[in-house]
């Protein structure tokens, strides 16, 4: 075998591999941990649902529409060679690996785009209307937008020449993009505006952050195979853009708030890994340490920019993750080194060329993904429906069996003690009705 495949890389694309696909449940305490405390459930389902449906979807056509031999020669999507990964055996390699070691590395990307989105509707999406429109985004949006950038006939990577190293286009802005679509359609919470989400457990960001922060290492080497270092350098430039980026929301936040908290920097330090994931190869650690700062500083001001457009990004999807992406893009059009892909920014003698087409790159998927997610959001709502009806959370749903168990064993523990003996006992069913009064007089109880 060692004839047909670089052993070393495709080891470490394997571990790549396994490193994003434990972004998944990293992403899913992350939010998880944001949300109030009925919704967590809902939240972790949202996000493992991805997981799921995405794999069967890119093992039956997502995988060929993505990366099979182009289709008409204009480099918009792929053919139908390989559907239901057919023609892949132990001797099918892509470059210098296994083919089904890539497959499986780009199928983790797709999981993790669809489960970022699921942010942008946390609290107010109907379980069923998720689940449909991630399929179906998955297969009209996720997967040409893959072939447009991964693939080596894709329009952004041969035809127009722009440069992402590892989704700052595909999984970054469209998910922002989309995130945005995907909150109009469903429309705003009650309390927009007058009360923001305040997260139930800090612990539980920082275990999804921490998950999410050890397979963005993978997430960001992965796609440099084949380039000497360049796995090394997008390694410590992740690690150099995450630590910056948290000192730059910092100060944003104390200068806003002359306070700065746990979740902030734990934002700040998402912000600075997306920023990085178009770049991550093909700039200097002192760049790296400049566009972290930069986009902790100022995805710190953007995520304020829902209220401004009364758009109910619930997790900050759009402030996040749809600039992050933005705004590294632009980035490698004016300090990308050239190293990786030979195209300099403007910083490095390159001249405008690079960052136009940053540009355009921009333009289009952004607009891509936002108007497909829109027309997709609106079809899912009118059939199987997006949003919960009448303003409905689904944490009562998901959480009313459990809490009658509950408020029964505290009744049955209240009844149990008892007073004095002779003395008549507490009836259960009626301390368990005095508590649901409480909760139902005070709803903030039950959300909190």
């Amino acid at each position: 075998m060692s004839h047909l495949f670089d052993t070393g890389n495709a080891s470490w694309l394997l571990m790549a591999a396994a490193m994003v696909l434990l972004m998944a449940p990293g992403l899913a305490f992350f939010y998880g941990g944001m949300v109030k405390t009925g919704q967590v459930i809902t939240m972790l389902k949202m996000c493992f649902g991805c997981v799921v449906l995405v794999s069967i979807i890119w093992f039956a056509f997502g995988y060929t529409l993505a990366f099979g031999k182009d289709a008409g020669g204009l480099g918009l999507i792929g053919g139908l060679d390989h559907v239901f990964m057919s023609g892949m055996g132990l001797k099918s390699r892509t470059g210098g690996i296994p083919t089904v070691t890539f497959s499986v590395f780009h199928m983790s990307f797709a999981i993790v785009t669809v489960a970022l989105i699921s942010g942008s509707v946390a609290g107010r999406a109907k379980m069923k209307g998720w689940l449909v429109f991630a399929c179906v985004w998955t297969l009209l949006v996720y997967v040409p937008m893959a072939h447009w950038v991964f693939a080596p006939d894709g329009w952004v990577s041969r035809q127009l020449g722009a440069v992402d190293f590892s989704g700052g286009t595909v999984v970054e802005l469209a998910s922002g993009a989309a995130g945005l679509a995907l909150a109009a359609v469903a429309g705003r919470r009650e309390d927009f505006e007058r009360q923001p989400i305040r997260p139930h457990n800090l612990p539980l960001v920082v275990i999804g952050l921490s998950l999410l922060w050890f397979g963005w290492f993978g997430f960001n080497t992965g796609s440099s195979l084949g380039v000497p270092g360049a796995a090394a350098m997008g390694f410590v430039n992740t690690q150099f853009a995450a630590g910056a980026a948290m000192a730059g929301w910092a100060v944003t936040s104390y200068w806003r708030t002359r306070q700065v908290g746990l979740l902030d920097i734990s934002m700040g330090a998402v912000t600075g890994m997306v920023a990085m994931t178009p770049a991550a190869g093909d700039v200097t650690p002192f760049w790296a340490v400049a566009i972290g700062f930069l986009a902790g500083l100022t995805c710190a001001f953007a995520i304020s920019w829902k209220y401004r457009f009364g758009v109910d990004d619930t997790l900050d999807v759009v402030g996040i993750h749809g600039w992050g992406g933005l705004f590294g893009m632009v980035m490698v059009g004016l300090a990308a080194t050239g190293t990786m892909t030979g195209k300099k920014g403007l910083f490095y003698g390159g001249g405008w060329d690079l960052l136009g087409k940053q540009l355009v790159a921009v333009l289009v998927i952004g607009l891509f993904s936002f108007a497909m997610t829109a027309l997709i959001g609106k079809l899912v709502d009118r059939t199987v429906g997006l949003r919960q009806s009448h303003g409905a959370e689904e944490h009562e749903q998901v959480y009313q069996n459990d809490w009658d168990v509950q408020f029964k064993e505290i009744a049955d523990a209240l009844r149990g003690s008892g007073v004095d003996e002779g003395a008549s006992e507490p009836d259960a069913s009626a301390l368990l009705d005095q508590v649901r009064r409480i909760l139902a007089a005070d709803p903030e109880q039950l959300r909190d």
